[in-house]
C-alpha cells in the first residue's frame, strides 16, 4: 500500500491504539518526523479496551480529520473483524497493525510489522538456519510471515500453549516444533522474543542461554523497558543483540507515509533514538 507523493496530508491526528497503551512511544516517533517536516498534524495515543473497538472504528471512520492509526496488543488480531482486507492479511500474517480510510470512506487494514522486524536482520542468511521464537500472538504472526519469506531452516516455537503453536507453525508451513514456554532453547542462531513478556507489568523473560552458539543473535521486540532482561542476559554471553526501537522505529516509518503522505526523515535516526531511549 503506498500513497502518491502528491497527496501529502499535513493536518488532522492519526494515533496508536492498545490497552494497556501509556508505555507506547509512537507518539514519540511520529510527532518527531512530524516536527522535522513541518507537517501541521497530531499524533496521540489512545486507550482502547477489547469490547470496544467496533464503537471505536465506527466513529473514527466518521471523523474528517482521522488519518488512521496503528495497533498494539490486544487488538492486532481481533481488528480485523472491523476493517476491510484487501491485502488477504487474514490468510497470511493474521494480523493487522495499521489502519487507514481511503477517498471512498472504507477502513482499510494493513501490516507494517513484518518488515519493519526483518529490516535489521536483512543481512543474515536464514536458509538452513534454526530459529526460536517466543510468543504466538499478532506480532508473533508478524514475525513468522517474514520468516517465511525468508526461507528459514526451521522454526521452534514456544508458547504457554503448545498447540497454539503447532497451529501456527503449520499455517505458516514452516518446519519446526511447538513447546512450552519453560522447555529449553535450542541451539538456535536467531532467538526473538515475540511476546508481551519482559514488558513492564509484565513477568520477565530470561531463559538459560547457554545452548545459543557465540554467533547467535538476539532480538527482544519489547522496547518498556528497553534493556530487558534477556537482552542484559544475552549481552552477558558477549552475544548481539537488537532491540525493540529497532522494530518499532521501521515499523513506523512505512505507517508515517501511509498516514501523512511523505516519507520519515529516517536520516535523524540517531537523534530519535537518543529521544526515546532518554
Amino acid at each position: 500500500m503506498s500513497i502518491p507523493p502528491s497527496t501529502a496530508l499535513r493536518t488532522g491526528y492519526a494515533e496508536v491504539i492498545g490497552d494497556p497503551i501509556a508505555h507506547s512511544k509512537s507518539p514519540l516517533i511520529h510527532g518527531f518526523w512530524l516536527g522535522k517536516l513541518g507537517i501541521d498534524a497530531d499524533y496521540r495515543a489512545t486507550h482502547i479496551e477489547q469490547d470496544a473497538l467496533a464503537d471505536y472504528f465506527t466513529r473514527r471512520k466518521a471523523d474528517p480529520d482521522w488519518r488512521g492509526c496503528n495497533i498494539t496488543i490486544p487488538h492486532k488480531e481481533k481488528a480485523l473483524d472491523h476493517v476491510a482486507d484487501r491485502g488477504g492479511l487474514r490468510e497470511s500474517i493474521g494480523a493487522i497493525n495499521t489502519v487507514l480510510r481511503d477517498e471512498d470512506g472504507v477502513l482499510i487494514g494493513t501490516n507494517t510489522d513484518a518488515a519493519g522486524f526483518y529490516a535489521p536482520i536483512s543481512a543474515m542468511d536464514l536458509q538452513d538456519v534454526s530459529v526460536a521464537v517466543i510468543g504466538a500472538g499478532g506480532a508473533a504472526r508478524a514475525v513468522l510471515f517474514a520468516l517465511k519469506r525468508a526461507d528459514v531452516g526451521s522454526v521452534m516455537l514456544f508458547n504457554r500453549t503448545p498447540m497454539k503453536g503447532a497451529a501456527l507453525l503449520a499455517a505458516f508451513g514452516l518446519k519446526g516444533e511447538a513447546l512450552p514456554l519453560d522447555a529449553p532453547l535450542p541451539p538456535a542462531s536467531l532467538l526473538v522474543n515475540a511476546s508481551p513478556l519482559g514488558m513492564v507489568g509484565q513477568d520477565a523473560y530470561v531463559p538459560d542461554l547457554e545452548s545459543l552458539p557465540e554467533a547467535a543473535v538476539v532480538y527482544d521486540l519489547v522496547y518498556a523497558p528497553l534493556e530487558t532482561e534477556l537482552l542484559a542476559a544475552a549481552r552477558d554471553r558477549n552475544l548481539a543483540t537488537i532491540d525493540g526501537l529497532e522494530m518499532l522505529i521501521g515499523q513506523a516509518a512505512i505507517a508515517f507515509e501511509l498516514f501523512f503522505g511523505e516519507p520519515a526523515p529516517r536520516e535523524d535516526d540517531d537523534e530519535l533514538r537518543e529521544l526515546l531511549i532518554a
